[in-house]
């Protein structure tokens, strides 16, 4: 499990909030209730960790609680995309590309490819089939595909 805290710390955060991300992010409880294991832990309900993590969430803190897999393992395959965006077509090429269930990350950079995204799909040619449905949705057709070829793993957590 992964909890993106994308490096921040609010100046909001007491103890009690630090200590809950360090469990989110370093052994997140695989369990029906985990915010309620969490909770127990920490000796607190279940519903002050969500309150306080929804909150978090919120002021941006927490970016994404989710689970992270290993595409390799499963045989689906991988890409990171870069995209030529005109301004006037970026909300309408941000919304097609965030509404598909394989992307995990999308980014608005400040470069002359100013959308950068990940897409996982089952095969290569599920995602040059995604590719090209987004270039006909949007009527973007500059999107560099840069297929991942070997895999880096970084676990970063943040010592709160």
């Amino acid at each position: 499990m992964r909890v993106d805290t994308g490096g921040r710390q609010g100046s909001l955060m007491d103890d009690l909030d630090k200590s809950i991300l360090t469990i989110l992010q370093r052994d997140f409880p695989l369990e029906k209730h985990p915010f309620d294991v969490v909770g127990e832990r920490l000796g607190v309900t279940g519903d002050e960790v969500r309150r306080r993590a929804a909150r978090m969430k919120k002021e941006g803190l927490i970016r994404r609680i989710g689970g992270v897999f290993d595409r390799e393992a499963l045989g689906w395959s991988g890409t990171l995309c870069a995209a030529r965006v005109p301004e006037d077509r970026l909300d309408d090429f941000v919304s097609a590309v965030n509404a598909l269930p394989g992307v995990t990350h999308n980014y608005r950079r400040n470069h002359e490819y100013n959308v950068w995204f990940t897409l996982l799909a089952p095969s290569r040619e599920e995602i040059d089939a995604i590719l090209d449905s987004i270039r006909r949705q949007t009527g973007v057709d500059d999107i560099v595909d840069m297929r991942a070829v070997r895999t880096f793993k970084i676990n970063a957590t943040f010592n709160l």
